[in-house]
C-alpha cells in the first residue's frame, strides 16, 4: 500500500517574526508517515542544508524544485520505494513543480507535485497545461499531479462563499471578463481525463469533509475552500482505497493548509525484479 500526501506547509513552517512551527510540520509528517510526500512552500528549502535536514528527520529521500519566483516545492520518497526518475518540470512555474517516478508492484508511478500561480486564473491555467504535458511524457499508466492548486472545483458552486470574502482575496477566484468564478485549471485537469481523487473515494460525502483551507493557524484569504488535490489517471483511480484530509492534532496549527493523504493499492518493486534484465530504470 503507498500512502501518498500533499501539503503546503506555509513558509517552510517559519514565519517572519513569528513561530517557528517546522517541529509541528515534522510531527504530521511522522505520524501519518507517508510513502511518497509532496510539500509546497519550501521558503529556504533550498539553502544551507535545510531540505536535506527535514528529509532526514522524517525518514524519506527528496526531490526539491526551485522557484526563480515564488517558492521550491519537492516530492519526497521513503525506503523501500525507489525513485527511478526525477527533476524539476522545467517551465516557468511562479512557484515551482517537482516529479519523481517511483518503482511499484505495477510499473513505475510518476509523480508531478506541484503549486499554481496563485493571483491569476489565466495563469494557473497555463500551469495546468505544463502539469497535463508532463502526465503525458510519463512512462507508464499511473500518474499523478498532486500539490496546492490554489484553484476551485467547477462541480461546486461558489458563489457565496466567494461573496463574504475581501475584494482583494476575491479576485484571485474570478474571471477577469465578466466576474464570474474561474475554475478552468480545475477543468481543464478534469477534461484531460485525470480523476480527482478525494471526490471519487468518498461519493456524497459533504463539501465541508474535503476543504484544505482555512485551519486553526489562520488564513484570512481563505473562506473555506478546497485548494489542495490529488488528480490521477484512471489506472491510478482504480487502485484508490482511500482519501481524506487530515485534521486534528499538530495538523490544526502546523500550516495554514491541511494534509490530504491517498491509500494505493501499490507495493514497492522488489530488488531482484527490479535488477532483472530488461526492466526499464
Amino acid at each position: 500500500m503507498v500512502r501518498v500526501m500533499t501539503w503546503n506547509i506555509r513558509t517552510g513552517g517559519r514565519d517572519r517574526g513569528g513561530p517557528d512551527r517546522l517541529d509541528q510540520v515534522v510531527r504530521v509528517v511522522t505520524e501519518q508517515a507517508p510513502d511518497v510526500l509532496a510539500l509546497e512552500e519550501l521558503r529556504g528549502f533550498d539553502r544551507d542544508g535545510l531540505m536535506a535536514t527535514v528529509a532526514g528527520r522524517v525518514g524519506m529521500t527528496p526531490h526539491l524544485a526551485r522557484s526563480c519566483f515564488g517558492q521550491p516545492v519537492a516530492v519526497l520518497v521513503r525506503p523501500p520505494y525507489r525513485v527511478v526518475d526525477a527533476g524539476p518540470v522545467r517551465r516557468p512555474f511562479h512557484h515551482a513543480a517537482a516529479r519523481a517516478v517511483v518503482a511499484t508492484s505495477a510499473g513505475p508511478l510518476t509523480v508531478v507535485g506541484a503549486h499554481l500561480y496563485p493571483y491569476s486564473g489565466g495563469r494557473r491555467r497555463m500551469e495546468v497545461d505544463w502539469l497535463v504535458s508532463a502526465v503525458r511524457r510519463a512512462p507508464g499508466p499511473l500518474t499523478l499531479i498532486t500539490g496546492d492548486l490554489n484553484s476551485l472545483d467547477p462541480t461546486v458552486d461558489h458563489t457565496a462563499r466567494l461573496a463574504g470574502m475581501p475584494v482583494l482575496y476575491r479576485r484571485r477566484h474570478l474571471r477577469r471578463a465578466g466576474g464570474t468564478v474561474d475554475t478552468r485549471a480545475i477543468a481543464r485537469l478534469l477534461a484531460a481525463g485525470l480523476v480527482d481523487l478525494w471526490p471519487a473515494s468518498a461519493p456524497g460525502a459533504p463539501e465541508a469533509e474535503g476543504l484544505t483551507v482555512p485551519t486553526r493557524f489562520g488564513g484570512a484569504e481563505f473562506a473555506g475552500m478546497r485548494l489542495d488535490y490529488l488528480f490521477g489517471s484512471p489506472a491510478l483511480a482504480e487502485r484508490v482505497s482511500d482519501c481524506r484530509v487530515i485534521r486534528g492534532g499538530a495538523a490544526d496549527t502546523a500550516s495554514d493548509h491541511y494534509p490530504l493523504l491517498a491509500e494505493l493499492d501499490l507495493d514497492p518493486t522488489p530488488r531482484e525484479v527490479f535488477n532483472a534484465p530488461g526492466v526499464r530504470r
